[in-house]
């Protein structure tokens, strides 16, 4: 019988948790390095380059790819010869080794749980509890597969009960476009089919956990008709020309996961969960016999691709910028910002706009007017930092406020991650205004551009509080300008065509890999 104690399972999972915030899989890097090296969208390429550029540095310094350290996911698979000498119950230690990974004070990752979901929703401080599934299995070792899923890839999981006779696939392809941007392409789908309603979305989520292969996969042609779907949605998902970031390109998914169920005569359920740019995850086993601790990967593994401002890049000062200049952006330009803004996230704004409707003054130092806000909750700083990394967050999310923010603060810009939705298109439109980019998943690239931080509201809201960043040469990527014109339409829609054209000048009826 294979004993397996407290502390073990607890500083194994503190480890994963720690290393997945700062080492990407060595088959994701891979994969995205080759996608990098064919992809022909400029736009798309810079994403991927800041991406690439940013691992490396996270995998050297060993700070968090993203801001958004995650929502903690367990997978146990516990086999039936084994005991337990455990402190509580098996939750609690799972829970305490969250706890010390999000604490830990050489590398803090950011807080993101918040209990009382549909009420107060307060932080809980140190990202527990986690999400936790338990299978028994035959065998003597205890399986555990940790990781930490960001709020933009996990808003967009999507569920259908479809009737047998509905084409999955169709729903697959036509479902993806309405994901946006938010949940940070490149990345990989997890598809999950049959059972029922919890069964397929909690397949979709395992199916993520497996290594990036679709290489290997096409080299060798499928063995089975699971794995020919499998072909088939990356070459089409990927024909949609939606691209690194949603800016328009070759490039959407590095590949596609399905796992399968029987289910009910009369039922089809089918879910879609991606993965974002991050992809934390790990597996190890304990057997009982101590501690794991992953080995780190090798640096020369990463590619030898370093992001550099494009030199067509417009460099830009915030605190002396002209009006006339902005309105004169237009969307795809690539800007390099330097100069004082604001931060904020969903609990600032709707404490703002909670004051303002009640005639209450906004707190010293909140003035928005002539500004820009960026779209950020950051993670603590450690030694030198100024602030942790701090990589945009998604700008859909704050479309209902865009107006009012507008129309009541003197807001000029803002500053997110993803598109902007018919709301806050045509509030950009009416009061001129422009919303701007960064890369979702450079959050370390990020942070190296700004220059000094402070809290200046709000610092009950932790990570949520409203900062003020001083910034130099951050890069940013005009969304939507003042006309209302946004990248997120114009750029997938040009490589929809162009990929399509290129399939019908090779003779095919499948995009290019």
């Amino acid at each position: 019988m294979t004993t397996i104690h407290h502390e073990d399972l607890v500083q194994s999972i503190a480890a994963a948790l720690q290393y997945i915030s700062y080492y990407h899989p060595r088959d994701y890097v891979e994969a995205l390095a080759k996608a990098h090296e064919i992809e022909a969208a400029p736009a798309a390429r810079d994403a991927m380059a800041q991406i690439l550029t940013n691992s490396r540095l996270c995998a050297e310094g060993r700070r968090p790819i993203c801001q958004d350290t995650g929502i903690v996911n367990v997978f146990l698979k516990v086999g039936l010869e084994v005991r337990w000498q455990l402190k509580g119950s098996l939750d609690d230690a799972v829970n305490e080794g969250v706890r010390q990974a999000y604490r830990n004070p050489d590398n803090p990752l950011r807080a993101s749980v918040v209990s009382d979901p549909a009420g107060k929703r307060q932080n809980t401080r140190d990202n527990t509890p986690a999400v936790i599934h338990v299978t028994l299995v035959p065998g003597a070792t205890l399986e555990v597969t940790v990781a930490a899923k960001g709020g933009g890839s996990e808003n967009k999981a999507r569920l259908a009960m479809l009737n047998p006779s509905d084409s999955f696939v169709d729903w697959v392809l036509s479902t993806v476009p309405t994901l946006g941007a938010g949940w940070c392409p490149p990345g990989m789908l997890g598809i999950g089919i049959g059972g029922t309603a919890e069964k397929a979305m909690l397949m979709a989520k395992e199916a993520l956990m497996q290594p990036i292969d679709m290489g290997l996969l096409k080299a060798r042609g499928p063995a089975n008709a699971l794995e020919a779907l499998r072909i088939e949605l990356h070459d089409r998902v990927n024909a949609l020309g939606i691209g690194a970031q949603g800016l328009g390109g070759m490039t959407t998914v590095l590949d596609v996961k399905i796992l399968d169920y029987p289910t009910h005569a009369a039922s089809l359920p089918v879910a879609l969960i991606p993965n974002c740019a991050a992809n934390r995850h790990a597996h190890f086993t304990l057997t009982g016999n101590g501690p794991v601790f992953l080995d780190p990967p090798r640096l020369e593994d990463w590619p030898a691709v370093t992001w550099q401002a494009s030199p067509t890049a417009r460099r830009v000062n915030l605190d002396t910028l002209p009006r006339e200049e902005m309105e004169q952006w237009k969307a795809g330009d690539c800007l390099l910002l330097s100069g004082k803004l604001l931060t904020g996230r969903d609990a600032a704004h709707q404490r703002i706009r909670q004051q303002i409707e009640k005639g209450e003054a906004l707190p010293d130092g909140l003035d928005f007017n002539r500004r820009f806000i960026y779209y950020v909750g950051p993670v603590d700083p450690v030694r030198d930092e100024v602030v942790g990394p701090a990589g945009p967050t998604t700008a859909t999310r704050m479309d209902k406020f865009t107006d009012f923010m507008l129309a009541k603060t003197g807001l000029w810009g803002m500053i997110g991650k993803a598109e902007r939705g018919p709301v806050a298109l045509e509030a950009i439109r009416r009061h001129r205004s422009v919303s701007l980019i960064a890369v979702g998943g450079a959050a370390y690239l990020v942070a190296r551009a700004i220059r000094s931080a402070r809290v200046v509201a709000y610092a009950d809201l932790g990570m949520e509080a409203v900062y003020e960043f001083e910034v130099q040469d951050m890069p940013v990527t005009v969304a939507v300008d003042s006309m209302g014109e946004s990248v997120h339409q114009t750029g997938p829609a040009e490589w929809r065509i162009r990929l399509a054209d290129l399939v019908h000048q090779v003779g095919g009826g499948k995009a290019p890999s």
